[in-house]
């Protein structure tokens, strides 16, 4: 009862640091990094340990597939080159600089080091998007980022499975390269095939909850198989999640899709928050174990690592773009379009980008109990992501402002181009139909039109749209009136509440809430 009690007050602190960091404009990875902190300060808390399968298991798969869910392949290819050499290369000489680092400064056995190197490596794809949310970047640079922060935990989680097996003895480093060829082929295939199937199997579910369910049932399902089959989960999950994005858009109900998605941000909203109260609680014994001067040590050591990440990033992406620069005055050719000779500034945002998060708390509290070193592992890695979301989350909008970057617009023209589209195919199928409603409907579509036209704002809400809010504003209302009055049922005042919802929902731009929404319905 305890533990329910503290996951209770945990959660609403979480929803009350989320809204203080609106209200400061400040990320709330950063306001929950440094409640995991305090956390690990406060005295009497629970003692929750997870096993280390289930962690991984537990945190990274939803959040990956949600990630992945939202990831293009058409853009993936576009930064091949960039993606390759942030995903693998940037990730291994992170992996190699920590890993040494830690061998030579602390003693620790190769394959401890290296396991907390892998940790440490990759910045996370869901703290990425949190703080870069409310950030308008140039397009390139957020694909190249979304990317990376999709794709690295691959590498990362690779060597540290294999790191993992050495140091316990389970694994020699000779075994590791038949490993690596059956993930690097059979993890894409496998997460295509399984994608194709559960769009087939689940085709014909009409029920938006089972749909939910089974959208998790998925995704924990095709992690937990990969393991077993000794494939990549990383990559199989992400192949999973994009080839589902892909092919079941036509299959899915509006309604299922509806519910999935809200459901879906509110489970990786609350595992990120769960993510960083399991870190504190498990730092706040090691804390404890670790008193007096090896404390400081550890402490010590945690922050030369914070650093020694944060450098490498820094160091490894601006000598990959001066690279770059010498090779196109060099030889000429096509330069990538992320990183050319006007192109310094967004190298410098990229290689700031670097916060690390929910997966590096996943693997640090994955370690086994009798891991080497453990205690001064799960410090390092608390110690890295607090500080990159601190340091780099925090500053990352005024380095935006100061470089002076300019986002671009083509999304916005894609989306007026294809809602101009649909209206035109709306036109068509009203074709030789006289009647008022489809005069009605014509008068709107037209309106439509030329908001989608507008140059400056074509998404904006036409003036159908706001007359339509202003009018489920007063039916919101007068819903609540029959129902104080006892008029009608709650069974069919929650009914009515849901027609108004799709009624707000369609006249809302973007699909979102609009600020009219103030009733008490």
């Amino acid at each position: 009862m305890e533990l329910f009690e503290w996951t209770l007050a945990l959660l609403l602190g979480s929803v009350a640091l989320t809204a203080i960091s609106r209200r400061i404009n400040a990320p709330y990875p950063v306001l929950l990094a440094l409640a995991g902190a305090a956390i690990a300060l406060v005295p009497n808390g629970p003692e929750i340990r997870i096993e280390p399968d289930l962690a991984l298991a537990l945190f990274i798969a939803p959040i990956l597939l949600d990630s992945a869910f939202d990831t293009s392949p058409r853009d993936l290819r576009r930064n091949v080159l960039p993606l390759t050499s942030l995903v693998v290369v940037a990730v291994l000489v992170t992996v190699a600089s920590v890993a040494l680092f830690a061998h030579h400064w602390a003693g620790m056995p190769l394959a401890a080091a290296i396991a907390l190197g892998a940790i440490v490596a990759p910045p996370d794809a869901s703290a990425a998007a949190a703080i870069l949310s409310d950030i308008r970047l140039p397009r390139r640079v957020r694909q190249l980022l979304d990317g990376e922060s999709l794709l690295n935990d691959a590498t990362a989680i690779m060597v540290y499975r294999l790191a993992v097996a050495a140091a316990v003895g389970h694994i020699t480093w000779s075994h590791a390269g038949p490993m690596l060829a059956l993930s690097a082929v059979g993890s894409p295939v496998a997460g295509y095939i399984l994608a194709r199937l559960y769009d087939r199997a689940t085709a014909r579910i009409e029920d938006p909850a089972s749909f939910t369910v089974l959208t998790f049932v998925g995704t924990f399902g095709v992690w937990i198989l990969a393991e077993r089959l000794g494939l990549s989960a990383i990559i199989t999950t992400v192949v999973y999640g994009m080839t589902l994005s892909h092919s079941s858009s036509s299959r899915t109900s509006a309604r299922n899709r509806v519910s999935s998605y809200s459901v879906w941000e509110t489970a990786v909203f609350t595992l990120n928050v769960l993510a960083f109260v399991l870190m504190g609680l498990q730092a706040r014994p090691i804390l404890a174990r670790l008193a007096g001067d090896g404390l400081a040590e550890a402490l010590a050591f945690s922050g030369a690592v914070l650093a020694i990440v944060i450098v490498t990033r820094v160091a490894y992406v601006m000598t990959y773009a001066s690279v770059l620069r010498l090779k196109h005055r060099l030889l000429g050719g096509p330069l990538a379009a992320s990183v050319g000779p006007a192109k310094t500034r967004s190298a410098l945002l990229v290689s700031w980008s670097g916060m690390r998060g929910l997966v590096t708390l996943a693997t640090a509290f994955a370690l086994p109990a009798d891991f080497p070193f453990r205690d001064q592992i799960v410090l390092a890695a608390f110690v890295v992501v607090l500080g990159t979301l601190v340091i780099q989350g925090l500053t990352l909008k005024l380095l935006v402002t100061r470089l002076g970057l300019q986002p671009d617009t083509e999304v916005e023209h894609e989306v007026s181009h294809g809602r101009q589209a649909l209206i035109t195919a709306a036109v068509a199928a009203l074709e030789g139909d006289s009647s008022v409603e489809a005069d009605r409907l014509r008068a709107i579509l037209t309106e439509e039109r030329q908001v989608a036209q507008d140059q400056e704002a074509p998404q904006r809400a036409t003036a159908f749209d706001e007359l339509k809010l202003r009018v489920v504003t007063c039916q919101r209302e007068r819903l609540t009136e029959l129902r104080r009055a006892g008029e009608i049922s709650d069974e069919a005042f929650h009914r009515l509440v849901e027609d108004l919802d799709w009624a707000e929902l369609d006249a809302t731009p973007h699909g979102g809430f609009a600020p009219l929404t103030t009733s008490a319905v």
